[in-house]
């Protein structure tokens, strides 16, 4: 199971580095958006389908989660995106929504959801929403406690 999922992830790696390079792009922020979200809708997509069904959902999440990072990144300047990090990181610890605002005018919320066990560790799934120039972006994940107490996000 671990194999399967670092083969996952590997090929996120290379269809996110791909994406990057063919993403239409101003600015670091684009860059570094469409990676990230490249590679998160590659984990997403690994967790659906078997055999060449589990690589056309990798490719497929992959590709959507490139075009999302890469539109979320273009309106996100750095101080953005530390504000949406640790608000995200205060909503999965304490279990409560976090809300943020930049100077630039970006803002948005986390919420988590309840936790639940999965194969032995605490989990929660969390919802970011986000609105840059008016428009309205959300991402679903999950993060995991780790064995020293801090939550790891996972997909």
């Amino acid at each position: 199971m671990k194999a399967k999922k670092s083969i996952a992830v590997a090929v996120a790696a290379v269809i996110a580095a791909g994406a990057a390079g063919c993403a239409p792009q101003t600015g670091p922020n684009e860059a570094g958006g469409t990676v990230l979200g490249a590679v998160a809708g590659g984990l997403i997509g690994s967790r659906f389908g078997g055999g060449a069904g589990k690589v056309a959902a990798v490719m497929a999440g992959t590709m959507i989660g490139g075009f999302l990072g890469n539109q979320i990144g273009r309106g996100l300047d750095e101080r953005s995106q530390q504000q949406a990090a640790y608000a995200q990181s205060q909503a999965v610890s304490y279990g409560q929504r976090q809300q943020w605002q930049s100077p630039s005018g970006a803002r948005g919320y986390v919420d988590p959801g309840p936790v639940y066990s999965e194969q032995g560790r605490v989990c929660r799934q969390y919802t970011h929403t986000i609105y840059i120039g008016g428009r309205q972006e959300q991402g679903v994940g999950t993060a995991c406690r780790a064995p020293d107490g801090r939550w790891d996000i996972v997909s």
